[in-house]
């Protein structure tokens, strides 16, 4: 983005943030969705299960992924709110660079995604999550979840710009959020029927699950951190390509 789009993102991002923080419910919205899942995992199916070690140390990382996930639905239904208002056309009168005002969405979903994240992970901690991660291991994690997280922001733009009605443009991230529960984000691949152990154990979030996993034991997650970010990049190419397109589309 050149400078005076740089400029326009950030002024954009500032006023989508002042509506954020007007409507705190959002954040309890999206954090509470995850934490009643770790509650239960943890404390009333977490003795049936056997992973080896701390189950909230387990379970941890997939509840981060969910929580990212559900956040997207709320950057769907802001870009579908705004385009429904007329706000884009006013937009389109001033003297803004076209492409902030996506970024802007994207910008205020990641950053209120983070919040939620933090908000999940204190609670882990209060449930007895513990962690070896030194200060470039937690960077390392901090990278991942942004890697996770901007593909599914562009796509909620997809879904913002292409959905018909309120329930359809926020209804796309049901499939993302119950992804993680074929995966190895919950219970370890090697118990699960053939079939669908390999679709765990070749899907996305097993990748980026297991790495943030090894790294927060203050382990060296290994190939499984390269193969969790070539998904990601692919991913990004794609929503990002898909959305710019359709956002190309709308404003004529």
């Amino acid at each position: 983005m050149t400078t005076h789009a740089v400029g326009d993102t950030v002024v954009l991002c500032g006023r989508s943030m002042r509506h954020f923080t007007r409507s705190l419910d959002t954040i309890i919205t999206v954090s509470l969705t995850p934490i009643a899942l770790m509650l239960l995992f943890v404390y009333v199916f977490g003795g049936a299960i056997s992973p080896g070690g701390s189950y909230v140390d387990y379970l941890l990382p997939g509840i981060v992924l969910i929580t990212i996930a559900t956040g997207t639905s709320y950057t769907a239904f802001r870009l579908f709110s705004d385009l429904q208002s007329g706000l884009f056309e006013r937009f389109q009168s001033m003297p803004i660079a076209p492409s902030s005002v996506l970024w802007a969405q994207v910008l205020t979903s990641l950053l209120s995604s983070f919040v939620s994240v933090a908000i999940v992970v204190l609670v882990g901690v209060a449930m007895g999550f513990r962690t070896e991660a030194n200060l470039w291991q937690w960077l390392a994690v901090l990278g991942l979840l942004l890697a996770f997280a901007l593909p599914l922001t562009w796509l909620a733009v997809i879904a913002g710009l292409s959905a018909k009605t309120i329930d359809g443009a926020s209804a796309f991230s049901y499939p993302l959020i119950f992804l993680p529960f074929i995966s190895s984000a919950f219970v370890p691949t090697a118990g699960m029927p053939a079939g669908v152990r390999a679709f765990a154990e070749h899907q996305p979030v097993t990748s980026i699950v297991d790495s943030i996993r090894s790294l927060w034991a203050g382990e060296t997650p290994g190939s499984s951190v390269w193969i969790a970010l070539a998904w990601c990049a692919a991913l990004l190419v794609v929503t990002y390509s898909v959305a710019m397109v359709l956002y190309r589309r709308r404003i004529r």
